[in-house]
């Protein structure tokens, strides 16, 4: 890889990390409300939040444009993905986790840029 590819590679896991670090985190029970969230050709949005056995992820979305949509883990070098939508504008759902883990919500845009609109709500079962 030349230098300028690197350089480029760095500046771009460099954004990628702000802008996960960017957005508030979520709070039991309190909608988390997002409105034309911009997703450029070819990229996506992540929201992730850490679930276990009994909590519940009430989540519903809307976009401009057809989308991949996602709820995923990392398993080792794989990803686990316990829902997927191909091609879809709108879904709406409440997802319940079986194990423990880091889980991710994503948006990935095609050839055309989106914007998507979301509510996610999570419900903690009491200790």
């Amino acid at each position: 890889m030349s230098v300028s590819g690197r350089r480029r590679l760095a500046s771009a896991i460099v954004v990628a990390l702000m802008a996960g670090c960017s957005t508030p985190p979520i709070v039991p029970g309190v909608p988390k409300v997002v409105s034309q969230q911009a997703i450029a050709p070819y990229e996506s949005h992540t929201e992730c939040l850490d679930l276990a056995p009994g909590d519940r992820l009430d989540y519903r979305f809307a976009t401009s444009v057809p989308v991949a949509f996602n709820i995923h883990y990392r398993e080792g070098r794989a990803y686990v993905m316990p829902i997927t939508r191909d091609g879809v504008t709108s879904d709406a759902g409440i997802f319940a986790p079986r194990i423990v883990e880091n889980y991710c919500l994503m948006w990935e845009a095609g050839a055309n840029a989106a914007l998507l609109d979301y509510r996610i709500v999570l419900r903690r079962v009491p200790p």
